[in-house]
């Protein structure tokens, strides 16, 4: 019983500040303004055409699918050779790197924002490339924040591995190419997907990387529409709670399948790797 007491602030903190919102999403999504049920707001956050006839809101679901897709996948070949090599050095080393990852992110999320935007354009002031208000720095700013999620669990799998897998696969005769194929990426497998999910999910509902680097010359991200209705004047809380619950739905529809992945992964307590 004592135990449980100390469960209590948990569980009111997740009812003020997890649940209640929730509640508020779901009825201002699904209830008009006179407090009725309708399916309005769910049907216009799903069908709303722009001025070329366009379903506009499907449109940025896609696009923000795509920009997700793209910076995980960018994420995953940067940051699977560095969280390798991190595992391969000496222990302080490794650290002493991985801090470097790591301070970034001390730093506030916009503030590091609007650091890339000074960046880009002192780049386009001296080489007279444009870098700022494209779909490129929309991706580069994601892939600069969002990178040390996919280097942090994939260095936390590769570490932990027990080294005697690679060397039975060496004195089996496999090279390192085999030994890396066959037995490191297998067992690797558990880090890549939570890594996948640590970067899939904040790209996918992402806004503030997209206004500041893209600006309007680049297709709006689903996050920058729910921004738009909310902060619109009046505000279209219905509209924007029917997006954001979509967006949900699409969200833990993808951490399922990535769950279906990590089940049937090998792992050291069982599986093949060969």
């Amino acid at each position: 019983m004592k135990r449980r007491l100390f469960s209590y602030p948990y569980i009111v903190w997740m009812a003020i500040f997890i649940l209640a919102p929730m509640l508020f999403i779901v009825y201002y999504a699904f209830w008009g303004g006179d407090g009725s049920f309708s399916l309005s707001y769910l049907r216009d956050a799903l069908f709303a055409r722009d001025i070329e006839g366009n379903l506009a809101n499907l449109r940025s679901f896609g696009h923000s699918g795509i920009v997700a897709i793209e910076t995980t996948g960018i994420c995953l070949l940067l940051g699977y050779p560095i969280a390798y090599l991190l595992s391969r050095m000496k222990r302080s080393m490794a650290a002493f790197v991985s801090t470097l990852f790591v301070v970034p992110m001390w730093m506030n999320f916009l503030l590091r924002t609007y650091a890339l935007r000074s960046i880009f354009l002192s780049l386009e002031s001296a080489t007279g490339i444009q870098i700022l208000d494209t779909q490129a720095a929309v991706l580069i700013g994601m892939v600069y924040d969002f990178l040390p999620f996919m280097i942090l669990p994939l260095y936390t799998i590769l570490q932990k591995m027990d080294k005697s897998y690679m060397e039975a696969a060496q004195d089996l005769g496999a090279n390192p190419a085999q030994t890396f194929t066959k037995v490191v990426l297998p067992l690797s497998v558990p880090g890549i997907v939570s890594g996948i999910t640590m970067v899939f999910v904040p790209s996918v509902t992402a806004f503030a990387v997209s206004q500041l680097l893209g600006g309007r010359k680049t297709p709006p991200l689903i996050g920058d529409l729910i921004h738009r209705r909310f902060m619109s004047d009046p505000p279209m809380y219905g509209v924007g709670s029917a997006l954001s619950l979509i967006l949900m739905v699409f969200v833990l529809a993808s951490m399922v399948l990535m769950r279906v992945f990590d089940k049937d992964s090998p792992n050291e307590k069982g599986g093949k790797l060969w």
